[in-house]
Order: structure tokens, then C-alpha cells, then sequence
């Protein structure tokens, strides 16, 4: 146990307690909630698991050290008494990013630029040598947070984002974030026990997070490379263990996972899409216009979409959103419908009464993750069964 230490996840607001529970139950020790953060406790092997497992998490950080500052001077001299020579060597590379909430430091290029003149002074005093920025592909990437007066130094074990799995090449004009369309399903409770409908399916993200958590396979083993895979102390043995483990655990589905999208293009995208994830024997995509389908079978469908939202469209949102209320009503029944916008005027004129409403943010807009059930005849012959 002596080899544990304490780390970060980030996560998008509204999805720590989900991030929480997965944590808990890939083995994490000291779980506890924070604002779009979640921290625990592990070894460099779950280290590892937390970032090719993880389907909420943004990042996982890994604090070095932590130290009050009030003075631009106080980040500077700490920085500078590290011993950097544990993580990177003097002909490395590195990149700092950092976040701020303070009064006295407001601007967080300003705080990143003072790391890396206090690291690269270290090594140069210390060893003739300096490390250079090289911000797309560093061996070691610095996260610096600053929260009034409590200063965090850690290490980035992610790299670049978690939400680039790795499988889409092909995008359309609103994509939604992979991280985002994982924690919408988790939250809706789907668990891979019937269909699954993403009826405006765009270039197919929420259908590829929807097999991946139906089989439960590892969101992230298609990624091309971690961070943490540049370290010092890079086991590459150990990942491997870690992956198979992992794969070991992957579960077999048996309903059926759809997709729906008027516009030619986003079909062929999401078609390309599935087939980089390889998940096609579990996802289909066809050319259909929602509002001209109905629901096949008397199963219970499970529908889940992102439609637009007005943002960078130009179509009549009104209309829009009534036209999905009357569409789920006539030709929809047993299906939990969900759906994410933050156009919330139009959102009122779906003309059904949502039975769930989560407040979230796509990007940076404000939303409404909503629940509407369309029960099978009306709903007080179904209270009278």
C-alpha cells in the first residue's frame, strides 16, 4: 500500500457522483466528490486503469505538491525547489497548463509561463542544460492549479483530453463530445438490457458510447497515446497486464443498437465512425428522417439523442421540437425518449411533460438532459392494469 498516492479525475459539471461510482467500482480507495473533479486514491497500475477505463473522466492528475501562495514570487520559489529531476531530463520537453481561481492571479498564460521559467531555471542553474516547451507531444506535461490561496502542482497522466477515444476520423457540424454523450447515457440508466435509438445520430458518437458501455469495453484503448507513457518510470508490462485485464471483462449484448439521420453525409460519418471502433456487428445506421418513422415491434426501445439546438442551424426551432413531442407521442410508444438541448424556449414546445430534467452543460451551454416516457395505450389505462 506504500505505493499509493493521490489523484485527480476531472469530469464535465453534473457527472461527478457518475464518475465517483465508476471509480469505486474499478477499485479506486478514498473516493470524494468535488466540483468537476473527483479524487482517489491508487497505485501506478490503477493509474493506468483509470485512464483507459474510465468513460466520464477528462483527465487523470497526479499532485506532486501543494503550497500557499499570495505572491507571483511564491509560485516561482516553490516551483523552483522541486526536484524536477525525478520527472524529465535536462534535454526534455515539457508543457504547463494551468487554471486559476483567485483575485490576486487572473491570468492563468501568465501563471504557466512563471512554472516553466521557474523549471527551466532549475535545470539550467543546476546542470548547464534546459528542457524546451514543446506543447503537442511533451515528455512531461505540468498542470498548475490555483485556487485563492492554495497551489497545487501535478502531473497530467492523460495528455491530450480522455474524450478523444481515438475512433472518430469523421465529424459533422455540432459533434458532441465523447465524455458527454457516455455520461448522458450512464445517466439516463441504460444498461444494455433493450434496444437503443439515437434518432439524430449525427456522425454516431452516442451510439459507439452506448455499444462500449453495452460490452463494456474500455472507452479508451484505441487512444494512441497517454502521457504517462513518456515518464520516467513508464511500465510498459504493467499497461499490458492492465489492458488485458480489463478486456477480460468485456460482456456480450444481445438487443439492438440504431441510428437515424436525414442528412446523407452524417450517415456515411457515422457508418466510418463504427467500423473505426470496430462495433458494426452491434450498430446500425440508415438514412431515415425521424419525424417520418415509427417503432418497430413491441419491445421496450431506449432512445437517447442530441438534436439541434438552433446554435449553427438554420431551421425554425419551434416547430422543430414540436414536431419530436408529436412524433414520440404517435409513433413511439414503450420507449424512454431522452434528450440533451439548451435551447430551453423550444424545449417547451415538445408539448410533453418530461418525467426526469438534469441540468447540464454542453461545452459551454447551459442544458436540460430530459426524460420523456411514452407508455404503451395512454397512461391511465396503464394505471388501471
Amino acid at each position: 500500500m506504500e505505493n499509493n498516492f493521490k489523484m485527480v479525475a476531472k469530469t464535465l459539471f453534473g457527472f461527478e457522483e457518475l464518475l465517483a461510482k465508476e471509480l469505486t467500482q474499478l477499485g479506486a480507495l478514498d473516493v470524494e466528490v468535488g466540483v468537476r473533479n473527483v479524487s482517489f486514491v491508487g497505485d501506478k497500475g490503477f493509474m493506468y486503469k483509470a485512464n483507459l477505463g474510465l468513460r466520464t473522466a477528462i483527465k487523470i492528475l497526479k499532485p506532486i505538491r501543494t503550497f500557499r501562495v499570495v505572491t507571483e514570487q511564491d509560485i516561482y520559489d516553490n516551483v523552483y525547489k522541486m526536484q524536477w529531476e525525478n520527472y524529465l531530463k535536462p534535454t526534455g520537453t515539457l508543457a504547463i497548463d494551468a487554471t486559476v481561481n483567485s483575485e490576486v492571479f487572473t491570468h492563468s498564460l501568465y501563471i504557466a509561463q512563471k512554472t516553466k521559467d521557474a523549471i527551466v531555471d532549475k535545470f539550467r542553474n543546476t546542470t548547464g542544460v534546459r528542457p524546451n516547451v514543446d506543447l503537442k507531444f511533451p515528455d512531461l506535461k505540468v498542470n498548475i492549479h490555483i485556487d485563492r490561496e492554495k497551489c497545487t502542482i501535478s502531473l497530467d497522466s492523460s495528455g491530450d483530453s480522455l474524450h478523444k477515444r481515438g475512433y472518430k476520423t469523421a465529424t459533422n457540424i455540432a459533434p458532441i463530445n465523447e465524455v458527454l454523450a457516455a455520461g448522458l447515457i450512464m445517466h439516463s440508466g441504460w444498461d444494455g438490457q433493450s434496444d437503443f435509438m439515437d434518432p439524430m445520430c449525427g456522425s454516431g458518437t452516442i451510439l459507439v458510447e452506448a455499444a462500449m458501455i453495452a460490452c463494456n469495453i474500455p472507452p479508451n484503448l484505441m487512444r494512441k497515446e497517454f502521457a504517462f507513457e513518456r515518464w520516467e518510470d513508464w511500465d510498459v508490462e504493467l499497461f499490458e497486464k492492465i489492458e488485458t485485464s480489463l478486456l477480460s471483462k468485456t460482456r456480450d449484448f444481445h438487443h439492438k443498437i440504431m441510428g437515424y439521420d436525414k442528412s446523407p453525409s452524417a450517415v456515411t460519418k457515422a457508418i466510418e465512425n463504427v467500423k473505426n471502433a470496430h462495433l458494426e456487428e452491434f450498430i446500425s445506421v440508415k438514412h431515415e428522417d425521424f419525424f417520418k418513422t415509427r417503432k418497430g415491434g413491441s419491445e421496450k426501445l431506449h432512445m437517447l439523442f442530441n438534436p439541434p439546438y438552433g446554435e449553427r442551424l438554420n431551421i425554425e426551432m419551434e416547430d422543430f421540437y414540436k414536431s419530436i413531442g408529436d412524433t414520440l407521442k404517435q409513433n413511439y410508444p414503450g420507449t424512454d425518449a431522452w434528450l440533451i438541448t439548451s435551447n430551453l424556449e423550444a424545449l417547451k414546445c415538445v408539448g410533453l411533460r418530461p418525467s426526469r430534467k438534469i441540468k447540464l452543460f454542453n461545452a459551454k451551454l447551459e442544458s436540460r438532459f430530459v426524460k420523456y416516457v411514452m407508455y404503451e395505450g395512454s397512461k391511465k389505462a396503464k394505471k388501471q392494469v
